[in-house]
């Protein structure tokens, strides 16, 4: 079983996921309380797919994230570097167009999607400001992007709970419903260690974004960025 570690090589960011990828979703289900439905449904709000249109779900996964985009009637490309999860979703989804690729390095030319997505899968890249300008390169001028990720709670009591949950509780849960619980642990310590709302939002900027804004979700525990290509 393989651990990632906060350096985020991307050989062993890719095989921890291929080692969790059978049980990813019922996992998460667990873990974040049945929440991680409710932040998905407001990402698929935030994108706003529309019928004919392109859509790229990074780090997609199992692309679970990517079927509401194709309800839509949009085109939604699911693309992940794990090898594993696209495996998992291509037997449960065969007809959505799988695609392995590194958010650093996308297989796919500029300007060609209407919307980029990614969720709670920035943090695992190593290079993110090299992905956010990847996403902006392979988005059309006036395409947007939506970011879903863990951020910072707004509320200080409520974030000192929160940090514990993380570090004490979530381990022993994982351990209980993970096939590599020491994956978790791993994803524990990146959320702690991401920027927070404001941090993200200036990344965006930095990488070319404009409009960028925020709204936070379960009290900050996530947070929904959005921005436009100029």
């Amino acid at each position: 079983m393989t651990r990632a570690s906060l350096d985020k090589q991307p050989h062993e960011v890719a095989s921890m996921f291929d080692d969790v990828a059978a049980n990813y979703d019922l996992t998460n289900d667990v873990l974040s309380l049945g929440q991680d439905r409710l932040w998905r449904r407001e990402v698929a709000r935030a994108v706003d797919a529309r019928p004919a249109e392109k859509v790229l779900d990074l780090a997609a996964g199992t692309a679970t994230s990517s079927l509401p985009f194709a309800a839509t009637g949009a085109y939604v490309v699911p693309c992940d570097f794990s090898v594993g999860m696209l495996r998992v979703g291509k037997q449960r989804h065969p007809w959505l167009p799988f695609t392995a690729g590194d958010a650093t390095k996308l297989p796919f030319r500029d300007e060609t999607f209407d919307a980029v997505t990614i969720s709670f899968g920035l943090r695992n890249v190593q290079g993110t400001e090299a992905a956010l300008r990847e996403l902006h390169r392979v988005t059309k001028p006036g395409g947007r992007v939506v970011i879903c990720e863990f951020s910072q709670p707004t509320w200080a009591p409520f974030r000192t709970v929160y940090t514990e949950y993380l570090m004490r509780a979530l381990p022993p849960v994982a351990r209980a419903v993970s096939s590599n619980p020491d994956a978790y642990v791993y994803l524990a310590e990146s959320i702690r260690a991401w920027p927070d709302q404001a941090g993200l939002a200036e990344l965006l900027q930095k990488a070319g974004w404009s409009k960028v804004a925020w709204r936070n979700l379960t009290g900050g525990v996530v947070a929904l960025h959005r921005g436009v290509r100029p």
